[in-house]
């Protein structure tokens, strides 16, 4: 017998034991709900004059004080205005899923929120959190979210503004630059510019829209690129905007790299002098590659070594800054409970010595020999299920020791035999070894892949979407649709696990033999079953490829563990699909 099956007989049987033998009725505990509105409002000025100072780390503490404190209802805007603050902080430290997932807290709140600033600013987060992991789609669904808001002009304007942004990032500089130029002159600040009534935050906001449509028009091999440069410049110069002063240099030195290398190196030199004194990581990273590819001879190696040692001291700093974020949470979160805990135990405290004063003799000697053969069943089956993992984990090492040997043993043997053979001096050769060394590893990733733990809680989309990411590359890139239109949690944990395996297994087996650039993964509820669609463009299948069928095997074995189908086509005309549905 398991333990997990014994203990609700154990646990049955000592409620009866410890039921009161009176017949006196209980007293329910109430707990008080204290109006915090003053404390919140205090702690919303330090927070907010923290977060202004660039004080990240106090202002989030102050922040989770302040949720922790507030009424949902009766403090909604400090509850909705520290949690899109928390989301400006993590997305300024890089945590972009942590970002979204918080800002998605504020959706709910929207509707009972006159004021349109707060749905601007979280679909504003939410669209910026898409397009640093390269989600671009998603991104230009909630930049258009913003924008279709009724929302002062300026908003409006910025909220047209990142659209354009998002077409730079896909590559769509047409569309962009058409946007900027629109902008900038018959719209929004074009029209305050026309009237000399820009306010210097707006000026700074005109600079980085012109200086767009001089980078978009760089990337189209334009040479109209230079006004908009240098009137971006004129602008920054003039407002001693030291931000973005580094990054226009920067600009004006990749445009004149081929024309005038002497004049791209003179730029390159000022963009990193000025990035030293703003030392931020964006601004001084371009810079600090805007020198190396205007750089010869000893100034080459001389800056990537200043480059590399720049990026290694950012990677410490984030991960030690990572690191307290982390401690703050977590050290909030243990508070919070705690606190919980001791206002139920005050509470529940009258009512325990009630319960103590009708024990009887009998019952305490049951309950002592009650715990004592559960004690000893317990330490009986931890033995027992001890014994059992030992025999499993060594099951499961056999069969990954098989797997390395079976997968790896010839690559391995055609490396060593490669770089015994030919010489690794020569480049081709040593593209072709480094070739083989990729392999390798990609193997020995994707075996280690199938062997982690996999989170079922609430943050099983955003482990199945990191996942999935994973086999993003210059090569392959990864739409993801509806991943979120449904709930997972009403799924059983069994089958999230089989969804997550099928498609690891999936993009695995494609990526050894498709060569695919793109590929699409849509999640969609169909009644009663979840339809999961994977397609992608990449050539038709030969007739010699039909293992692949073989391959698919254990997917389709794992599918029809939930109750579900599996359909695919190698040999459509527009490149590899496969579905799977699963009942709920």
């Amino acid at each position: 017998m398991k333990i997990s099956a014994f203990v609700p007989i154990l646990v049955s049987v000592l409620f009866l034991l410890v039921i009161p033998t009176s017949c006196e009725k209980e007293i329910p505990a109430v707990i008080k709900r204290t109006d915090n509105t003053a404390e919140i409002k205090r702690l919303t000025i330090i927070a907010d004059n923290d977060f202004e100072q660039n004080e990240y780390l106090k202002a989030y503490k102050n922040y989770l004080t302040i949720i922790h404190l507030s009424d949902p209802e009766k403090n909604r805007i400090d509850y909705v205005d520290a949690l899109i603050s928390i989301a400006l902080i993590q997305q300024y430290e890089g945590n972009y899923l942590e970002s979204e997932a918080t800002a998605t807290k504020v959706l709910p709140q929207l509707k009972y929120l006159k004021k349109p600033r707060f749905a601007w600013e979280t679909y504003k987060i939410i669209s910026e959190n898409y397009s640093a992991t390269k989600d671009y789609d998603n991104a230009l669904i909630y930049a258009k979210k913003a924008y279709n808001l009724n929302a002062s002009p300026r908003r409006e304007a910025n909220a047209l503004a990142n659209i354009a942004l998002v077409y730079m990032y896909q590559g769509d500089y047409k569309k962009a630059i058409k946007i900027y130029k629109q902008l900038t002159t018959t719209g929004y600040y074009g029209n305050k510019k026309k009237t000399n009534s820009l306010k210097d935050y707006e000026a700074l906001d005109y600079a980085v829209m012109r200086s767009n449509i001089g980078i978009s028009y760089a990337n189209l091999n334009d040479s109209r690129a230079l006004p908009y440069y240098l009137e971006a410049l004129k602008t920054r110069i003039k407002l001693n905007d030291r931000q973005n002063l580094p990054d226009s240099y920067s600009n004006l030195s990749d445009y004149y790299l081929s024309s005038n290398p002497a004049l791209a190196k003179k730029y390159a030199e000022t963009a990193y002098k000025h990035s030293c004194v703003v030392n931020t990581y964006k601004q001084k990273k371009y810079a600090l590659e805007t020198l190396i590819r205007t750089s010869t001879g000893n100034d080459v190696k001389k800056y990537s070594k200043i480059y590399i040692r720049f990026r290694d001291s950012i990677n410490k700093i984030r991960l030690t800054q990572k690191n307290e974020f982390a401690t703050i949470k977590y050290n909030f979160t243990k508070d919070k409970e705690e606190n919980l805990e001791l206002k139920i135990q005050r509470a529940e405290h009258k009512l325990e010595m009630q319960r103590q004063k009708n024990r009887s003799f009998i019952s305490y000697i049951a309950l002592s020999i009650t715990i004592f053969i559960f004690i000893f069943l317990v330490f009986y089956l931890t033995l027992k299920g001890k014994r059992e993992k030992n025999d499993a984990v060594f099951k499961n090492e056999i069969r990954i020791s098989d797997k390395l040997e079976n997968d790896l043993e010839k690559d391995i043997h055609e490396t060593l035999s490669f770089a015994e053979n030919n010489n690794l001096e020569n480049i081709s050769n040593k593209e072709q070894f480094l070739n083989y060394l990729s392999r390798i590893y990609s193997k020995t990733r994707s075996i280690s892949r199938e062997n982690n733990a996999i989170q079922t809680n609430e943050n099983f989309a955003s482990e199945l979407k990191e996942m999935i990411s994973g086999y993003t590359g210059q090569k392959l890139s990864i739409i993801i649709n509806g991943l979120n239109t449904f709930s997972w949690s009403k799924i059983d944990r069994v089958k999230k696990i089989t969804v997550f395996r099928v498609l690891q297994e999936i993009l695995d087996q494609m990526k050894t033999l498709n060569n695919a650039s793109l590929a699409s993964i849509t999640f969609k509820k169909d009644g009663k079953n979840i339809l999961i669609m994977y397609t992608d463009n990449g050539s038709k299948i030969a007739p010699k490829d039909i293992i692949l069928e073989k391959r698919l095997q254990n997917v389709e074995n794992r599918i029809k563990t939930i109750k579900g189908t599996l359909n695919f086509d190698p040999y459509s005309e527009n490149g590899f699909k496969v579905n799977f549905k699963f009942p709920i």
